[in-house]
């Protein structure tokens, strides 16, 4: 088992700050508000603070009332908290927009190849058949989330499969670490760089199924998924920084250390409960902690960011903002901790 020391008490006072701050941020029905509120229901759960909850309520009734956006594969990010507001208040409302989210993704989203879901953040064909790690927080976690709780083998395995594709296309076999995306018109990793964030997109979400799927070793494509997780975390330990950190562009020394991607990689460690990464999640706690302010926000974030062109454009881009993505991630790295 996992040996951290921490004190509890002292998270939790953190974890509270970061959700206060994230709550006021004015996100919107989009992406980055997804994973924010996925790590403040994730605080919820792990807490028992109902405060959290009626947070979320508020700011989501308001919402429905308003009218929502467009579908996209991104905005499907936002069933994760409409799951949680469903379990905590019983509320059919919310588990009804999820299911239009299931719907969409099952039956309108834009695939290519063997039925893979392509990476889209808006109504337009915005990356004609490519792939990116990202998809597998906001698509195909929510639809296995979803199938579990329904019982639906169907729906399981729709985002199983999703899961094996990206891997597939994604993962580097021999150094073990994910690309940002892939081109399936060109056949290629585009720029081919192991961008941080996409590397905690897979690693987190891939921790996660043996969490949510009891009898996982059932289904024929979870023996990839663990053996990809097992791969990539044997070959991340090593990349960490000496701050307990990990880089935008992991595998280059002159490329910043970026916490976004380093919650979501330590919390990968963390749920997948190898005893030897221990060290690793005890160092990254101290550079973590040492990266969020007094006030709730989670410092030196990278923006939203396509994939470049050269390892320059991943230098570039810029860090000095909050960003939803890195409270929700930074939230789930907590949570995981009181676990």
């Amino acid at each position: 088992m996992l040996k951290i020391e921490y004190d509890r008490e002292k998270i939790i006072e953190i974890i509270d700050a970061v959700v206060k701050k994230t709550m006021s941020m004015d996100l919107t029905w989009e992406w980055p508000c997804g994973v924010a509120f996925y790590g403040v229901a994730d605080a919820y759960y792990k807490t028992g603070n109902n405060d959290y909850i009626d947070m979320l309520k508020q700011w989501t009734d308001e919402y429905l009332n308003l009218g929502l956006p467009d579908f996209t594969v991104n905005t499907c990010a936002m069933g994760h908290m409409l799951i949680t507001l469903h379990e905590a208040t019983g509320d059919e409302k919310y588990w009804k927009v999820a299911m239009e989210k299931v719907l969409y993704l099952r039956e309108s989203a834009l695939r290519f190849g063997e039925n893979v879901l392509q990476h889209t953040v808006s109504s337009d064909n915005d990356f004609p058949e490519q792939a990116w790690a990202d998809t597998l927080f906001m698509a195909a976690f929510f639809l296995l989330r979803v199938g579990v709780k329904l019982g639906d083998k169907e729906i399981i395995n729709d985002a199983l499969d999703q899961y094996e594709w990206h891997i597939r296309f994604l993962q580097n076999k021999e150094a073990g670490l994910w690309y940002h995306g892939y081109s399936h018109k060109e056949q290629n990793n585009m720029s081919g760089f192991f961008w941080g964030r996409a590397n905690a997109w897979a690693a987190y979400t891939m921790s996660r199924m043996k969490i949510l799927l009891k009898d996982w070793y059932l289904y024929p494509q979870c023996m990839n998924i663990e053996c990809s997780l097992r791969d990539q975390l044997s070959a991340i330990k090593y990349l960490q920084t000496e701050k307990g950190l990990w880089r935008t562009v992991l595998d280059d020394e002159q490329s910043y250390e970026e916490i976004s991607a380093s919650c979501g990689i330590a919390a990968a460690m963390i749920n997948n409960k190898n005893p030897l990464h221990s060290k690793y999640v005890q160092k990254a706690l101290t550079g973590i902690l040492e990266n969020i302010s007094n006030d709730g926000r989670v410092l030196n974030v990278s923006a939203g960011t396509a994939v470049m062109n050269d390892r320059e454009g991943y230098f570039n881009v810029p860090k000095e903002w909050i960003q939803g993505w890195g409270q929700g991630l930074a939230l789930a790295f907590l949570a995981d901790l009181l676990d």
